[in-house]
């Protein structure tokens, strides 16, 4: 707030100057009223684009990203940028309702990490965050522009697929060879300075149906899936 003010202090009174200077210059027969008159038109016209171009413009294109920062980060996870679970909760909302209306099929992925705690543990923060973020790359590639990547927190991730197929069979099977795709790229090496860590993950895969669902409970059906991947052994995909 300070700089504006000297900046708009700073201009009025350079225009001002300059406009005396002209008046000094040059003999006007006109009277002090309409002399004065004329310095007020003179600053306001000259001063004004200054004012706008050197202090409010910068100003609302400073405020604009500072909000649309605000913005992402309320809505994203800070380490992988991807959504977090309030814009998840958002997007699983909508995707509910668009299957009810066009009478589609969607899918949840709900994905852990496998051997993530040991690296974790083992070599540090900066390799584990190094691990989340390739993973959250690789989903963020593997992904449509029409899907979702969600980061929960820790070492869990959440894929949104939607329209996955026009009946329930055919959406399963899709479901599927996406969600296998998934545990492919992420067993492949992530590589961190001079180390080669591997990992893998346990999935579960919860299918929406062209019917209304509350979203929360659909992303715990899809959670408990995982969790039952979980017990069956690395590298699972368990349908809820």
């Amino acid at each position: 707030m300070k700089t504006i003010l000297l900046r708009v202090t700073t201009i009025i009174a350079l225009v001002e100057f300059s406009i005396m200077l002209v008046f000094e210059s040059f003999s006007f027969e006109m009277g002090m009223y309409a002399i004065a008159v004329l310095d007020v038109f003179l600053l306001v016209i000259t001063s004004t684009p200054m004012i706008y171009f050197w202090i409010i413009k910068p100003y609302a294109v400073e405020r604009d990203a500072a909000m649309q920062q605000v913005s992402h980060m309320a809505y994203h996870d800070t380490l992988t940028q991807l959504a977090n679970r309030r814009l998840l909760t958002e997007h699983l909302n909508k995707l509910i309702s668009m299957n009810v209306r066009v009478k589609s099929h969607s899918a949840i992925l709900f994905i852990d990490l496998d051997g993530f705690k040991r690296i974790n543990d083992e070599y540090g923060h900066d390799v584990g965050d190094s691990v989340l973020i390739e993973v959250a790359k690789r989903l963020s590639a593997l992904a449509r522009n029409e899907d979702i990547v969600s980061r929960l927190g820790g070492d869990e991730f959440v894929i949104l697929l939607s329209q996955v197929g026009t009946d329930q069979l055919l959406a399963n099977k899709n479901s599927l060879v996406f969600a296998q795709r998934v545990l492919k790229e992420i067993s492949k090496d992530i590589n961190f300075k001079d180390s080669t860590h591997q990992i893998g993950a346990s999935i579960g895969l919860r299918l929406l149906l062209p019917e209304v669902i509350c979203a929360v409970t659909s992303l715990k059906d899809a959670d408990i899936a995982m969790y039952r991947a979980k017990r069956a052994g690395k590298g699972q995909i368990v349908f809820h």
